[in-house]
């Protein structure tokens, strides 16, 4: 069995490489091999200590990934969030590979977005308003940043100090960063993307103007939101998988009927992505496994690479 460690991931994940392997695992979800399971959510002795169990299979691969969201981890200084990622030998039933994935996890999530974006967005967007001040919001900004030549990034948060805390670290790492109230930065956005653990509506849907593209990464269980839902007849609706979707991500504050178009067909070219440039796009993404799958490959592949010491 191959084990990789959280060090040896952290020390493997980039950018790139999440893109890469994200992307491929979008156009994957949308093949007929592709089986994406239903989701497993639930708590650990403390409530508010959560966990999460994405599974799926294709033609190549089966696996599970379990997702931790520990609060109390803030009393002992450690992230609040981290993943373990299992792919199955698919000739003998055992477990083929374990990959330790906290910090792979936040790369995985960003590069959803950044890859949805990358597709939907417009040609010349500029301008990235990002609701949350948190770890993955810090990975959100720098992965559109790869994707799009950004001259502001505009962020919005709950507490004054927070917000202008993470702007000044996002430009001490060379993004264009400043603290911004909601109205005005939808209002300027180009972009706007939400990574935030919310229950309600972030921003009203007025203030989003023509041609702006959204990406929805916080809503990935029942009574989570982040979007006003009048946005949804205003504009075209994406996601990673839409039955997932409907059920616990951000679409399941609208008609179980609604049109959601799956990411991976735009990918493939079956599906026109953006139609106009005026046109709003939204993208949810709930996070689905064939993503931890392929991209817990792709660190194998580099960690088995890499020359014996």
């Amino acid at each position: 069995m191959i084990r990789i460690t959280e060090e040896q991931s952290a020390a493997i994940a980039t950018h790139e490489l999440a893109y890469e392997a994200v992307r491929e695992a979008f156009v994957a979800s949308v093949a007929a091999a592709a089986k994406s399971f239903p989701v497993v959510i639930g708590h650990a002795s403390d409530p508010q200590n959560r966990f999460t169990i994405k599974s799926a299979a294709d033609g190549s691969m089966a696996g599970v990934k379990v997702g931790s969201y520990f609060p109390t981890n803030d009393e002992v200084g450690l992230p609040r969030h981290n993943s373990l990622i299992l792919l199955f030998n698919q000739e003998k039933g055992s477990i083929g590979a374990v990959v330790e994935a906290g910090k792979l996890n936040a790369y995985r999530t960003a590069a959803a977005d950044a890859v949805a974006t990358d597709a939907l967005a417009r040609a010349d967007a500029k301008v990235l308003t990002l609701f949350g001040t948190g770890n993955q919001a810090e990975y959100e900004a720098h992965a559109i940043a790869k994707i799009r030549s950004l001259q502001r990034i505009l962020i919005v948060g709950r507490s004054e100090e927070r917000t202008s805390a993470f702007a000044e670290k996002l430009s001490r790492g060379g993004l264009p960063a400043e603290a911004c109230e909601a109205e005005t930065a939808c209002r300027q956005a180009d972009i706007i993307v939400t990574a935030t653990t919310s229950k309600a509506p972030l921003f009203r849907p007025e203030w989003v103007q023509p041609g702006t593209h959204i990406s929805s990464m916080g809503s990935d269980g029942g009574g989570k939101q982040e979007l006003p839902p009048e946005l949804f007849s205003a504009g075209r609706l994406f996601c990673d998988l839409p039955e997932q979707s409907l059920r616990i991500g951000e679409f399941q504050h609208t008609a179980a009927d609604t049109n959601v178009v799956p990411i991976g067909d735009v990918l493939k070219g079956t599906v026109s992505g953006r139609e106009s440039e005026s046109e709003i796009t939204v993208f949810d993404s709930s996070g689905i496994s064939l993503q931890d799958l392929y991209i817990a490959e792709k660190v194998i592949a580099a960690h088995l690479s890499k020359p014996i010491a």
